[in-house]
């Protein structure tokens, strides 16, 4: 800033008249009481002094060439912030988002949030948002019952569970987190990944769940658990993800999940070499599995295993139980979970009635 833009400033000085030359100044009466003209800055002697007359103020005249330079300026600086923005992309639009005090709360998995905002990042939120799209499933077969869980995918009723919940049932019946009661048919199943797709009869307006992205789940990641155990409904539980990749394998004979069912639920299992809750048979597959330490127990196997924004992340399948009778069975923090990307990978052939 110049001096002559500091004298406008406080006022002490108006600007030059152009039309006004020096000599003027000279036979022009000079007010004693007027301050005396400002010295002519060294090394630009053709610039017109200031005008000494009070009255009839006039706007300053912008020194030519300045104009340009105050308007690059700013310009400039914007196209350098789109640039730096350009280039750090995402990272940089999350950012602004978080500092926006944007909805959407930082998660591993996915960016949709179902749970309210005044209770993100809540168990009490999770369970609220996502209860009324998980399910009570009560089978029927010649060889007993089995009672286990499910998730609404659909608003007319489709719902994804485990195969070996529903596997050789011939009545099939489920009851919402309202406490109606609907009739339902297998409408596909995959032993080799223990899943199974059943479609409610008469069904419509039900809130469908919002399957998240397993890929991105990380260990340690906070988790919720919500399932059917022991026929307790809407049972709500809470841990962390405690490992990824896990190699679960598990029985694909229809007699021996018949059977498992008689004894109340346990559902058999290997990992490690090692077979728990009892005999997985000879016919089996493996699959990858997200273990977790939110407690899961007899009857939570279909049911839903969610982040923290209320997405499905994977749909619960085995538990570790320290005791191969049902009645003292209880979760010891081993719990596994088929990841919803396998889920969403198999729905198509669910849906066209796979039956492998």
């Amino acid at each position: 800033m110049n001096m002559t833009e500091s004298l406008r400033q406080n006022g002490e000085y108006e600007h030059a008249n152009p039309y006004q030359g020096p000599h003027q100044h000279a036979s022009s009466p000079v007010n004693p009481e007027w301050p005396p003209p400002p010295a002519q800055p060294p090394g630009n002697p053709t610039q017109p002094l200031p005008d000494m007359r009070p009255e009839q103020p006039e706007q300053p005249a912008e020194p030519h060439g300045r104009r340009p330079a105050r308007r690059r300026g700013p310009a400039a600086l914007l196209v350098a912030v789109a640039i730096v923005a350009a280039a750090v992309g995402g990272g940089t639009a999350y950012g602004i988002q978080e500092l926006a005090g944007g909805d959407t709360v930082a998660s591993s998995s996915t960016s949709t949030n179902v749970v309210p905002s005044s209770q993100k990042g809540t168990v009490s939120g999770v369970a609220k948002a996502v209860s009324p799209s998980i399910v009570e499933i009560n089978a029927t077969s010649n060889a007993g019952s089995s009672t286990g869980s499910g998730v609404i995918i659909t608003d007319d009723g489709e719902i994804i569970t485990n195969n070996h919940v529903v596997s050789g049932a011939s009545s099939v019946k489920v009851t919402t987190s309202d406490g109606k009661q609907y009739t339902a048919e297998v409408v596909g199943t995959d032993s080799k990944k223990d899943l199974a797709l059943i479609k409610l009869e008469n069904a419509s307006g039900l809130k469908a769940a919002t399957l998240g992205d397993s890929d991105g789940v990380g260990v340690g990641d906070q988790v919720v658990a919500i399932g059917s155990p022991e026929g307790l409904t809407g049972t709500v539980t809470s841990g962390i993800v405690s490992a990824l990749d896990r190699d679960v394998t598990v029985s694909t004979d229809e007699g021996q999940e018949q059977q498992q069912q008689r004894q109340g639920g346990q559902w058999p299992f290997e990992f490690g070499g090692q077979q728990f809750n009892g005999d997985t048979g000879s016919s089996t597959t493996t699959y990858k599995a997200i273990q977790t330490d939110a407690s899961l127990n007899p009857g939570n196997s279909g049911g839903a295993l969610i982040d923290m924004n209320g997405n499905i992340i994977g749909i619960n399948s085995a538990m570790y139980s320290a005791t191969e009778s049902s009645a003292s069975a209880g979760s010891v923090g081993l719990g596994f979970a088929i990841p919803i990307n396998t889920v969403k990978a198999d729905l198509p052939e669910l849906r066209a009635g796979a039956s492998n």
